[in-house]
């Protein structure tokens, strides 16, 4: 299910000549929006300098590749979830999830019932709103997409509505 609004989906099409585009190109490299970068599962290095210490993060150099503007990682779980994460919230002003392996289920604050992700699925986690990360596989890997690349985690004393 795709929850649109009045948003259009992203898309890449052609487009009238006569509209101009955002900006002159086509770019020589040198002079591109983002650097060009490759991520090589080969020789990978992951660490686990993230938020949670029963997962590992590999990033996947996109912070680098557009100054800072936008994250990705690779994120797996190393063990069993040892509880619920917490109420937090994180000051950023996108923030993607998709499941590449597993499942994790989230509250939201704002969101009656659970949200449960799946391989294959993905989630436009509301920017700067609570969650609490109350399940998920001891398998799991997700990608997380993230504007700006850094961004500050912070947790909340108690449950929002409608969880109190």
């Amino acid at each position: 299910m795709i929850v649109r609004g009045s948003i259009p989906l992203s898309r890449s099409i052609m487009v009238d000549p006569s509209i101009p585009p955002r900006y002159t190109g086509p770019r020589v490299l040198a002079e591109s929006l983002s650097a060009f970068a490759k991520a090589s599962a080969a020789g990978a290095r992951w660490d686990r300098e993230g938020l949670r210490d029963d997962a590992e993060y590999r990033d996947l150099g996109f912070a680098a590749a557009t100054n800072g503007r936008i994250g990705v990682k690779h994120v797996r779980a190393l063990k069993r979830l040892p509880a619920p994460t917490g109420w937090h919230w994180h000051d950023l002003t996108a923030h993607y999830v998709y499941v590449l392996r597993g499942w994790l289920t989230f509250r939201f604050a704002g969101v009656e019932g659970d949200v449960t992700l799946r391989a294959g699925d993905g989630l436009s986690q509301p920017a700067g709103v609570a969650h609490n990360v109350i399940a998920r596989a001891d398998d799991l890997e997700v990608l997380e997409i993230n504007e700006p690349a850094e961004y500050g985690t912070w947790d909340l004393p108690e449950p929002p509505p409608p969880w109190r």
